[in-house]
């Protein structure tokens, strides 16, 4: 029968047991009758909730397999890995909702590729802790195989950098500082990660990271490089290259801690460590783990305990990383009480207040001058004659920086500005000529600098206030030097 009309689509519904004749007589009795168009009728379905829009996609598609594993009915694809499917499913009888990680198809009926799917999820059964997702169930049955898990709501920590860019020193320390216990509860009962990656940290909706995915499906070291291509997870070529230039048997726990300290690497910079390349075989390169830049490097600012211990974490040689998760988890621990601490003091002291002097005498833009500068923490002086500026000045120095703008003072802005910087008490005081578009013949007049600059309309905000910091930071660094 053709999906083309409300009555087919409902009819191919109850064949598949999606909704029983109950319920499609509730929804015509909803829209008034049969006689609907087969979009109001799914979209009805989807408000009600008796379908997801993926169950639609397929329907629509003439799919008729994909929506039951099980005693669990698919609601949604949450994603797909190279080896695998992850469905929001929930539970026929219950109404429990989890995750199924499908093996694909491709995959299936290959006992090398089950066989390692099936011990994941056997072996992952006996992991119970807040920072590793459950899993309740191995299902295994003809072509079909898959696991239950308990179901994350929120995204993977690949989808959360991407979004943030960069993670500040202390987000990314609690993250992985989860991921460092459930690393370290999983080593103790004797399971290694094997997988370790952005992808497979999950972040609940609380904050919460949990790992997923414990990789055992790893990859034997007689494996030629051509063999080793054709494995479907990257990660896994990634640990054989690791161990191969490092000379470890591919169950050292410290092939996780170099990549946890990847991760970390990873978040804290906002770039991979290692190259990425679609080309498998030069994912073995030992070149590719030597060349790492340096954390401090790309993250100058970093904190030199946090620092310290993702380069340790990602030494070359094993013998100088961290020996055991614990051991990692007890260094990053004392790490986050240290940086906590560090940023505690710098919040507690004084900070430098910065004065600007505004000299505009138009009443509607001093006021929207005053009221940006002050939310990005400047003290605005506002001044409305370039003379009556230039006498603050000479007993005192009221501010570190002066606008001088000449769209409504005229030309003795451009008069005020030069005074300044001729003067003997202010010769050195950063200032800034802000000149409309119709006064840049003015510029040929300014006695410019470093510190004394002219600025042609239109500016933005922000641009004017980036002008301001650099010319302080200047100021700065000057006078320090002096």
């Amino acid at each position: 029968m053709a999906l083309d009309t409300a009555e087919a689509i409902a009819q191919r519904c109850i064949d598949l047991d999606l909704l029983t004749p109950a319920q499609v007589h509730d929804a015509w009795q909803r829209l008034g009758g049969s006689d609907v168009s087969v979009d109001e009728f799914t979209q009805h379905l989807i408000r009600r909730e008796l379908l997801t829009s993926f169950q639609t996609t397929r329907l629509l598609r003439g799919d008729s397999k994909g929506y039951f594993y099980g005693n669990y009915r698919v609601l949604y694809l949450v994603g797909t890995g190279s080896f695998a499917r992850v469905y929001r499913a929930e539970d026929r009888d219950s109404g429990e909702q989890v995750a199924l990680k499908v093996l694909r198809s491709r995959y299936s009926e290959n006992p090398e590729h089950t066989g390692p799917f099936l011990r994941e999820g056997r072996m992952g059964m006996q992991l119970r802790h807040p920072n590793i997702v459950p899993i309740y169930d191995v299902f295994s049955q003809g072509d079909t195989h898959f696991l239950t898990m308990g179901f994350v709501e929120g995204r993977n920590l690949r989808e959360f950098l991407k979004i943030r860019k960069r993670i500040e020193p202390t987000e990314a320390i609690r993250l992985m500082l989860d991921v460092a216990r459930g690393l370290t509860y999983a080593a103790e009962q004797g399971v290694s990660h094997r997988d370790m990656k952005l992808t497979n940290v999950l972040v609940s909706s609380r904050g919460d990271a949990k790992l997923v995915d414990f990789g055992l499906a790893a990859a034997s070291e007689e494996m030629t490089d051509e063999a080793l291509a054709q494995f479907p997870n990257p990660r896994t070529i990634d640990y054989a290259g690791l161990e191969r230039c490092t000379g470890v048997r591919k169950d050292d726990a410290r092939s996780d801690i170099y990549f946890f300290g990847c991760m970390l690497y990873h978040m804290l910079s906002g770039v991979s460590p290692l190259v990425e390349s679609r080309n498998r075989v030069k994912r073995l390169a030992r070149s590719r783990f030597e060349e790492v830049t340096p954390i401090e490097t790309e993250v100058p600012d970093l904190p030199p305990s946090l620092a310290r211990l993702v380069g340790k974490a990602m030494d070359l040689n094993p013998h100088h990383r961290h020996q055991t998760p614990r051991e990692l988890l007890t260094e990053l621990d004392a790490v986050q009480e240290k940086v906590t601490a560090e940023l505690a003091a710098a919040r507690e002291q004084p900070r430098e207040q910065r004065v600007v002097m505004i000299v505009e005498n138009n009443p509607q833009m001093q006021e929207i001058l005053r009221e940006r500068l002050k939310k990005h923490g400047y003290r605005v002086l506002m001044v409305s004659n370039p003379y009556r500026a230039l006498q603050r000045f000479e007993d005192a120095c009221p501010a570190r920086c002066v606008v001088f703008c000449a769209e409504s003072i005229g030309h003795d802005a451009v008069v005020g500005f030069n005074k300044l910087g001729g003067g003997v008490g202010t010769q050195s005081m950063p200032a800034i000529l802000l000149l409309d578009e119709d006064q840049t013949d003015w510029t040929r007049e300014a006695e410019i600098d470093t510190h004394r600059q002219v600025m042609v309309m239109p500016v933005t905000m922000k641009q004017l206030r980036e002008r301001i910091d650099s010319m302080y930071e200047l100021q700065k660094s000057k006078a320090k030097q002096a």
